[in-house]
């Protein structure tokens, strides 16, 4: 079974399944392991406010774009151009942070993210967590509405939001979010959060997709991965993908870079799939959204 690469969102903006996670990249590393990445075929990519890395990002990709400009603008004397990247190519997602909520700073801090990120728009803008407990989620979002209407993102959504967050935003919001971005893993796989996106049309990111390197050593995982011949990364990261998930493995190397983006090519057969089914432990590596505020 083969899938393609890119999803349509519920707004028809077309979004690669597999992207390159910038959380707890640091500041000074992100431009270069960025710019890795695009050489390895990355094309989306996502950081957050509260990464801090948004600047180094923004080089990046500017950083390309720009070659791709000058390199286009230099036919050599033959009259055609060379093939290289536009704006358009990529897709960038960043996130406004749990200090930023309500209407005013939600503008306030897109606007120097996007600053930051040296970008005329961004392709998805997220809340970073719901913050039940502030009660200001609502009008967060209804902020990223008026981003959206006014062409400055072209898609938004949510991360963190747990069922009951999704059916309180759903009362009052006009535009269905396109993405939901949650920990979700083979220890933690989140079937009901899934289930319910489904029947709204939002589309399902995995963060910490590998468990934070936790779930790589389950002899599960192992065993699938000397069955197929690959690393228990690609194992994981290939599940994934054919549970129909949107996936941001982190990675801090050229080599991890690479490893994780050669997941096209093979498949997992329906064993393999419900042997990861029966690994749910329900277990979090990251905070629950309840207790964050």
């Amino acid at each position: 079974m083969r899938f393609p690469a890119r999803l349509t969102l519920n707004n028809g903006v077309h979004m690669d399944r597999l992207g390159y996670g910038l959380y707890k990249v640091p500041p000074k590393d992100a431009e270069a392991l960025v710019a890795t990445a695009l050489g390895e075929g990355y094309r989306r990519f996502d950081t957050a406010a509260m990464y801090g890395n948004e600047v180094g990002v923004g080089r990046a990709l500017g950083g390309a774009v720009g070659d791709a400009a000058q390199a286009n603008g230099d036919t050599g004397g033959s009259g055609e151009s060379v093939h290289t990247l536009s704006r358009e190519d990529l897709f960038v997602t960043t996130k406004v942070w749990n200090d930023d909520h309500g209407y005013d700073s939600t503008l306030r801090a897109f606007d120097t993210s996007i600053s930051n990120l040296g970008l005329d728009y961004v392709d998805l803008y997220l809340i970073h967590w719901p913050c039940a407990g502030r009660g200001l989620f609502a009008e967060t979002y209804k902020a990223m509405e008026t981003l959206y209407r006014e062409g400055k993102v072209r898609a938004i959504g949510v991360s963190n939001f747990q069922p009951g967050h999704l059916e309180e935003l759903m009362q009052k919001a006009e535009v269905v979010p396109a993405v939901n971005q949650i920990e979700l893993h083979p220890w933690l796989q989140q079937t009901r959060l899934r289930t319910l996106h489904g029947q709204l049309g939002i589309a399902t990111e995995a963060w910490s997709p590998l468990g934070r390197g936790h779930v790589l050593a389950d002899p599960a995982i192992v065993a699938l991965a000397e069955k197929h011949g690959r690393t228990p990364a690609q194992v994981i990261l290939r599940w994934h993908l054919q549970l129909g998930n949107l996936v941001i493995p982190k990675a801090s190397s050229a080599g991890r870079i690479k490893e994780n983006f050669a997941v096209f090519d093979f498949d997992l057969d329906a064993s393999d799939m419900d042997g990861i089914a029966g690994l749910e432990r329900h277990h979090r590596t990251g905070s629950h959204p309840d207790n964050v505020n």
